[in-house]
């Protein structure tokens, strides 16, 4: 239980302050456009269309006006967060500029060094550990929880799974503060044990294990020790086991996994056994799916580029962009300022998350041309817009006549 004069999950009541703000910082009057207009805008030969779901889900709006609430509710008081409050250079940039502290993680967690009790501390949308929670609350400052449903959603999956005896099987990224969040709870119960796996050719080497046809144990975990939890035997952990996955992943794929685990076990064994020894739950926030639909379905229509908006590490984004690939030529942007209309180039995420990359005649510039555009759930829509502006902009077109 947590001390509910110095722990909020609700806001404070100050919505109306704060909506102003919010709304000049991260409202688009050319998205607003594309929607009136079946997300469609055509001018010369160009024709932009936007997925009908796209950028900022509630939980993210949630947290972000939640951090606004707390700098109206403390204005002379210290206010730190957790890491990043989502993962958007621009919403982050702007809370620094609010005057809030980011504070940094580690091996061993955030550093709380500075943290006095009169300080404020906001938990970011992705959560904390369940030892970070804990030090902050011995600490005695002001928790500001903007945690995601969705998120805690799968914490109580991952707590059940830990409760009855069974390894979370997490389908993410290990060093993602979500997951390191979700795997802390495993924390809850003696024994309780997790693993992590990152895409479908590391849920095939657990699938291996378990029919006893892959890795020895020595080699399954050199290769898996960091993603998985204290003490973790492959021997002993894999014989009962619950898939869950980090909210943002690629939905396709966290199903698939546990199609794949849980047939790895009825095949060592019986039908009865997988029953008894494996649970699986979508556990993929309906944010998520709703803008991997909604990506699908504007790949029915026909399109020459793609573009995706969002931060290089935001793995929602990723995940979209992944599915563009797929199908169409796809660049996914950090933002607006990635297409240079001047020199017809634009930068873009490259191979991996930490490198970028410049193209040119990324776009023709002349002839027909039709763009498809969306962003991932941490993307405000002014960025959105001011990335389909310089796109019309790129063939000499002026976004304000469009209005």
């Amino acid at each position: 239980m947590t001390d509910q004069s110095t722990y909020y999950r609700k806001g404070f009541g100050l919505k109306s302050e704060v909506e102003d703000t919010l709304s000049s910082d991260y409202n688009g009057q050319l998205v607003d456009l594309l929607r009136a207009r079946e997300y469609t805008l055509c001018a010369g030969d160009v024709t932009v269309r936007l997925a009908r779901e796209f950028g900022f889900c509630y939980g993210v709006e949630r947290a972000v006006e939640y951090a606004y609430q707390t700098r109206a509710k403390f204005p002379d008081r210290r206010i730190f967060l957790a890491g990043e409050i989502i993962h958007n250079p621009h919403v982050n940039a702007k809370l620094q500029q609010m005057g809030i502290v980011f504070l940094h993680s580690g091996d061993a967690g955030f550093d709380f060094g500075d943290v006095q009790p009169e300080d404020v501390v906001i938990l970011p949308a992705f959560g904390v550990t369940i030892g970070d929670f804990e030090r902050l609350r011995a600490l005695g400052c002001v928790m500001v929880d903007t945690t995601c449903g969705s998120v805690l959603n799968v914490w109580k999956r991952v707590e059940a799974y830990a409760r009855d005896g069974f390894t979370s099987l997490i389908h993410g990224k290990y060093y993602h503060e979500e997951t390191r969040a979700t795997a802390s709870q495993v924390a809850k119960y003696a024994g309780g044990s997790y693993l992590v796996v990152r895409n479908m050719e590391q849920a095939r080497d657990v699938c291996d294990y378990i029919e006893g046809t892959g890795l020895t144990r020595d080699t399954f975990m050199a290769r898996y020790e960091k993603q998985a939890s204290p003490g973790f035997d492959p021997d002993v952990h894999l014989v009962k086991v619950g898939v869950a996955n980090q909210t943002t992943m690629l939905a396709r794929e966290s199903l698939a996994i546990g199609e794949e685990v849980g047939a790895a076990m009825g095949r060592r064994h019986d039908a009865a056994y997988r029953a008894a020894h494996f649970r699986t739950f979508d556990t993929i926030c309906s944010a998520t799916q709703d803008r991997q639909d909604a990506v699908n379905a504007l790949l029915e229509e026909p399109l020459d580029v793609m573009l995706v908006i969002g931060g290089y590490n935001s793995s929602n984004t990723i995940s979209l962009a992944a599915l563009c690939a797929e199908r169409v030529p796809t660049f996914h942007i950090a933002d607006s300022t990635s297409i240079d209309v001047e020199r017809g180039t634009i930068r873009h995420a490259g191979a991996t998350a930490h490198d970028e990359v410049e193209t040119a005649g990324w776009l023709p510039l002349a002839g027909p041309v039709r763009v498809g555009l969306t962003a991932g759930a941490s993307t405000p829509n002014n960025k959105i817009g001011e990335a389909v502006a310089r796109v019309f902009r790129m063939r000499g077109i002026d976004p304000a006549g469009l209005v």
